[in-house]
């Protein structure tokens, strides 16, 4: 018996033109939202840094950044916009428009209750990477995850789709479109499942595939800088599964302008592409 395929749209360039609004004479940094990056545990700060210069590069107002390691730098000083602040101080700020929490933040006992903690808000929230590690392990989270108010995002690769799902990468790889919808539909969430044809499946289980990307995002960081990305749209004002369509297609643009001028495949770094970003979503809002 044949099992009917699920349709799944193409995401296309002529979608996002505008990408976003146009901004008017009179605006400033509050109108731009606010977004706040957790995680970096010890020997992974970096993943955070990503992921907050990616929130800065494509037009979040407010990027604020907290790491779990010990001793680290007191601002960015490459980025120096970007609010390096305590993780715990980031419960005090009201303005938060998107939390996103898990590059780089370990599976200590402290990343389970910051984890909980945030499961436990409204505030938009985008997990990834060992938060979703989190999530698969400890049955509370998932229940928690499951019947938050809030709305969420998850951006998976098939390792972390997998362990969620209690399957092998491969069974996912061989059945993402089917794994993606099962995600989002499981979990109340929009799910991004990353890899070649990237998939972002809405609450309803409606999806698309992405049209953009090449092997130059087969490097580390890249993930974390897609999801500073697409937490950055979300706290500019975009739903969330407008924020995951349009953050897919720009990262996965980025890397395609980059290979197009001869900078890769090979060596592209993840900062690159973040550069890149903020070049793609000015062109695509750029039609006249």
């Amino acid at each position: 018996m044949n099992v009917e395929q699920p349709e799944v749209e193409l995401l296309m360039r002529n979608m996002f033109q505008p990408a976003l609004p146009a901004r008017e004479i009179d605006s400033h940094k509050g109108i731009f939202g606010s977004i706040a990056i957790i995680g970096g545990d010890e020997g992974m700060v970096g993943a955070v840094l990503l992921a907050a210069r990616a929130a800065l590069l494509v037009g979040a107002g407010r990027v604020y950044a907290s790491v779990f390691a010990k001793n680290s730098l007191a601002v960015d000083l490459n980025y120096p916009e970007i609010m390096m602040r305590p993780v715990l101080s980031l419960r005090h700020l009201n303005q938060l428009d998107c939390v996103v929490i898990g590059p780089g933040l370990g599976q200590s006992e402290r990343a389970i209750a910051e984890v909980e903690y945030w499961l436990d808000k409204t505030v938009t929230l985008l997990l990834d990477a060992d938060a979703l590690n989190l999530i698969a392990t400890h049955a509370f989270l998932f229940a928690k995850l499951k019947s938050r108010n809030g709305e969420t995002v998850i951006t998976p690769h098939a390792g972390e789709a997998a362990r969620v799902l209690a399957c092998s990468s491969d069974f996912i790889q061989k059945n993402r479109v089917n794994s993606a919808i099962r995600l989002a539909t499981m979990l109340h969430v929009v799910c991004i499942l990353k890899g070649a044809g990237t998939l972002c499946v809405n609450v309803d289980g409606s999806c698309a595939v992405n049209s953009t990307g090449n092997p130059a995002l087969a490097t580390g960081g890249t993930g974390d800088v897609l999801s500073g990305i697409v937490g950055s749209l979300i706290a500019q004002g975009l739903g969330v599964l407008k924020a995951a369509r349009l953050g897919v297609y720009v990262h996965g643009a980025a890397a395609d302008a980059l290979v197009a001028k001869g900078l890769g495949p090979l060596g592209i770094r993840a900062s690159d592409v973040a550069l890149e970003a903020r070049d793609v979503i000015n062109r695509l809002n750029n039609i006249t």
